[in-house]
């Protein structure tokens, strides 16, 4: 995905950052300088360029979130795993909410998800994949862009 294209924008009208399943790591991964580009990334251009909206583009088909899907078994997940895989082991300490979100659902994509973001006293509601038109790792997928949880207004998913 190239997001300025879809977004009609020039190079350095908006911030980007990219990673595996474009993940936002939580902040209850960072004790004291350990860090990574994700939350710098966030810092630089809200915090400092005052940037008033984010958004987390996923994708069909995405490589990473297939990835995470199979990691909910212990089989594929275990330290072992995650030592021979720096892939595996970035999805299971980063994606790891996203999924038990995600199969908390236990298939149930009628109803809405309850979300709530770094404080508690901000939650919204999104849809995932209501028409049920995405395989279940696109779902997944969905599941993982709200979970971001730094957000202040409603949110509607848009999966392209």
């Amino acid at each position: 995905m190239i997001p300025t294209r879809f977004t009609e924008t020039s190079v350095g009208d908006m911030f980007v950052v990219r990673n595996a399943g474009n993940l936002i790591p939580h902040s209850q991964h960072f004790g004291d300088e350990m860090t990574s580009c994700e939350p710098a990334g966030l810092e630089l251009s809200c915090i400092i360029n005052d940037i008033r909206h984010v958004i987390v583009c996923g994708h069909s088909d995405c490589k990473a979130m297939n990835l995470l899907y199979k990691l909910k078994s212990e089989k594929e997940s275990n330290i072992e795993q995650r030592r021979i895989s720096p892939l595996k082991s970035w999805l299971c300490t980063h994606g790891q909410t996203s999924l038990e979100k995600f199969l908390q659902m236990d298939g149930d994509f009628d109803k809405p998800m309850l979300f709530t973001a770094e404080t508690p006293h901000r939650k919204f509601v999104a849809y995932i994949d209501p028409e049920n038109k995405f395989c279940i790792e696109d779902k997944l997928s969905q599941v993982d862009v709200t979970t971001l949880g730094i957000l202040e207004e409603p949110l509607k998913v848009i999966f392209v």
